[in-house]
C-alpha cells in the first residue's frame, strides 16, 4: 500500500532559515502591526467605560459598575429622543448613500472603459478625482455660496428665470437632498479607481471573441465587464454594508444646521454633542459600542449571504 504524503512542515531550522531571509518583509510588517497595537487594540481597554459610571480620577479598572448589571447607559440612550432621532437618520442618510452613491463609481467606471480618446479620458478622470482631496469644510463653503436661499448662485439663476427659490440648504426635505446629491459628487470619481483597475484586468480576448461574434458595446459591457468586476463589486458592497450604522463626524456637522436638525442630526454628531461638549462619557462610549456590535453584524450577515449565494466574501 502506497504511503500518504504528508505536508511539509515548517520546523524550527526551516523558520529559522526562512526568516533570515526575508526578515526585511517582518521589518516593514512591524510598523502597521505596532500602529494597529497601540491605537487600535490598546484603547479598547476604556470600552469598560459603557458599563461604567466615569469618573476622571480613578482609572477604568476601579471605576464602579453602573446599574442594571452595567446596562444603565444602554437603557438611557434608548430612552433619550436625540439618540434615537440620530439613528433614525443616520440609518436614512446611510441607505440612501448607499442606493445612490454606491452604483455611481461602477457606472462611471463603465462609461470611461468605453472611451475611446485616451488624452480626453484622463481630463475626465482628474475632473472626477478633484473632490475627494477638498474637505468638507471647504466643499460646505462651497455649497452655501452655491444654495443659499437669496444669495447662491443657482437660485439666484433660478430667479432670473423667473423660479422661486429652492431651499436646498434650509428644508429638512432639500438637504437630505443636497446631502446625499454633494456624497456621491465627492466620492465617485475617486472609488472608481478600484472598478477601473478591476476591469483592466479582465482578459482582453474576451472582448476580442465577443466582437467576432458581432457583439455591440452594451453586449460586452453587460456579459464581459460587469461579471469580470463582479466579485469586487460584492466584496465593496459588504464592507458599505458593515459601514450602515457608522457615520463620518465632518461631513454632517459641516452641512447642518438648526433649521435641518431633525434630519441632519447622526450619531456622530450625537456623540459630540452629549459626550465631548456635554461630558456624558459613559452615555456617548455606550453609543459608540452600540454602533460598532451593529456594524458588525451586518458585516457578517452581508458576508454569509455573499458565500450562500456562491460569491466570493471577505473571508
Amino acid at each position: 500500500m502506497a504511503k500518504q504524503n504528508k505536508k511539509p512542515t515548517l520546523n524550527k531550522t526551516n523558520w529559522k532559515a526562512y526568516f533570515k531571509r526575508y526578515w526585511q518583509l517582518y521589518a516593514l510588517l512591524a510598523l502597521p502591526i505596532i500602529y494597529l497595537i497601540v491605537f487600535k487594540y490598546a484603547p479598547m481597554v476604556y470600552i469598560q467605560i459603557a458599563f461604567k459610571k466615569y469618573s476622571i480620577v480613578e482609572s477604568v479598572w476601579n471605576m464602579p459598575l453602573a446599574k442594571n448589571y452595567g446596562f444603565e447607559y444602554f437603557i438611557k440612550a434608548f430612552k433619550n429622543r436625540d439618540f434615537i432621532y440620530a439613528l433614525r437618520n443616520t440609518l436614512t442618510l446611510n441607505l440612501l448613500d448607499l442606493l445612490l452613491g454606491f452604483p455611481a463609481p461602477i457606472i462611471f467606471a463603465l462609461i470611461l472603459n468605453e472611451l475611446c480618446f485616451k488624452r480626453f479620458k484622463r481630463v475626465v478622470q482628474t475632473i472626477a478625482y478633484m473632490p475627494h482631496f477638498l474637505s468638507w469644510v471647504i466643499i460646505s463653503s462651497l455649497a452655501l455660496q452655491l444654495f443659499a436661499p437669496n444669495a447662491g448662485l443657482v437660485n439666484m439663476m433660478i430667479k432670473d428665470l423667473g423660479g422661486e427659490a429652492i431651499p436646498f440648504l434650509n428644508d429638512p426635505a432639500h438637504w437630505v437632498g443636497t446631502y446625499i446629491g454633494l456624497g456621491v459628487w465627492q466620492s465617485f470619481g475617486w472609488n472608481s479607481i478600484v472598478y477601473l483597475a478591476a476591469i483592466a484586468g479582465i482578459n482582453p480576448e474576451l472582448y476580442e471573441a465577443a466582437s467576432v461574434d458581432g457583439a455591440g458595446r452594451f453586449r460586452k459591457m453587460w456579459h464581459i465587464t460587469l461579471p469580470g468586476i463582479k466579485p469586487t463589486i460584492v466584496v465593496l458592497l459588504i464592507m458599505n454594508l458593515g459601514n450602515i450604522l457608522g457615520s463620518n463626524f465632518d461631513r454632517p456637522f459641516a452641512l447642518q444646521n438648526n433649521l435641518v436638525m431633525q434630519v441632519a442630526d447622526v450619531i456622530s454628531t450625537f456623540v459630540y454633542r452629549f459626550g465631548i461638549k456635554g461630558l456624558q462619557f459613559s452615555l456617548t462610549t455606550a453609543v459608540g459600542l452600540f454602533q460598532s456590535v451593529v456594524g458588525v453584524f451586518f458585516l457578517l450577515m452581508a458576508n454569509w449571504i455573499s458565500r450562500k449565494l456562491g460569491e466570493r466574501g471577505i473571508w
